[in-house]
């Protein structure tokens, strides 16, 4: 088992910055790809951004690409996501989420992802 705890969100305006934090415990976290997605009340479950396991590889959603950056530091097991230019479209919960895979490969459906954590609010205010 893996469990996730994300930190970081919080209320900014728009054009503002956060940096959210996603800490790993349970198994070694350099064993996972890991990936952050979001949700509003009514819609889906939108990808945001992953990570390979060992950091070199990044893929992002096509609505945040240039804003966000994902990272992470295995030394304290621990990925971010840093927004930049944020909107109130961007409000919603952010969710972390991991994926056992030792390769380079990333993937965007949520289907591959194994551990989830329990979220933190994001609130953009215009």
């Amino acid at each position: 088992q893996v469990q996730l705890v994300e930190s970081g969100g919080g209320l900014v305006q728009a054009g503002g910055s956060l940096r959210l934090s996603c800490t790993a415990s349970g198994r070694p976290f350099s064993n996972y790809a890991m990936a952050w997605f979001r949700q509003t009340p009514g819609k889906e479950r939108e990808f945001v951004g992953a990570i390979s396991w060992s950091g070199n590889s990044t893929f992002y959603s096509d609505s945040i690409k240039g804003r966000f950056t994902v990272s992470r530091d295995n030394t304290k097991s621990t990925m971010y996501l840093r927004m930049n230019g944020l909107k109130p479209d961007d409000t919603a919960v952010y969710t972390c989420a991991a994926d056992w895979n030792k390769d380079e490969t990333l993937y965007s459906g949520d289907y591959f992802y194994d551990y989830w954590g329990q979220g933190t609010q994001v609130t953009v205010s215009s």
